[in-house]
C-alpha cells in the first residue's frame, strides 16, 4: 500500500536563495491589503472601522473554506509546494491558505463598499 501520510516540509536556512520564494505568497497577500487600503482611507469604505461587521463577514468564510481545505489536504486531493510556502501550518493547513481566506474577502469588502460610496456620490451629484 502506498504511503498516504502528509509530506513533511524541510526547514530552510535564511540565506538559502529559495527562502525568498517561500515568502512570495504572503508578500502577495500583504500587497493586496496595501493596494486596497486607500479604499478605506480615501473612499471611506468603512470596512476596518466596523470590526464587528467585518468579523461577521469573515468568520463563516474562514470556517467553511478552512474545513474545505482540510478535507482536501487530508484526502490528498491537493497539496502545497514547500518551495512556495513558509512551512508554518495550523494542523495540516498552511498559514498562507488561512491568510488568503482572510485577505481576499477583506479586499472584496473594501472594493464593494468603495464602489457603493462612489455610486452614492454620483447619485447625489446627479440630483443636486
Amino acid at each position: 500500500m502506498a504511503d498516504r501520510s502528509l509530506p513533511t516540509v524541510p526547514l530552510r536556512r535564511l540565506d538559502d536563495p529559495l527562502m525568498a520564494d517561500r515568502w512570495q505568497y504572503l508578500a502577495l497577500m500583504a500587497a493586496c491589503l496595501v493596494v486596497t487600503l486607500p479604499l478605506e482611507l480615501f473612499l471611506r469604505a468603512r470596512v476596518y472601522r466596523r470590526p464587528r461587521r467585518l468579523l461577521l463577514a469573515l468568520v463563516p468564510t474562514l470556517v467553511a473554506f478552512t474545513v474545505w481545505d482540510l478535507v482536501g489536504i487530508v484526502r490528498h486531493h491537493w497539496t502545497y509546494s514547500p518551495l512556495y510556502t513558509t512551512g508554518f501550518r495550523l494542523g495540516v493547513v498552511p498559514v498562507e491558505e488561512l491568510v488568503f481566506f482572510v485577505v481576499v474577502p477583506v479586499c472584496a469588502l473594501l472594493t464593494y463598499e468603495a464602489v457603493g460610496t462612489v455610486m452614492q456620490r454620483g447619485r447625489k451629484a446627479g440630483h443636486a
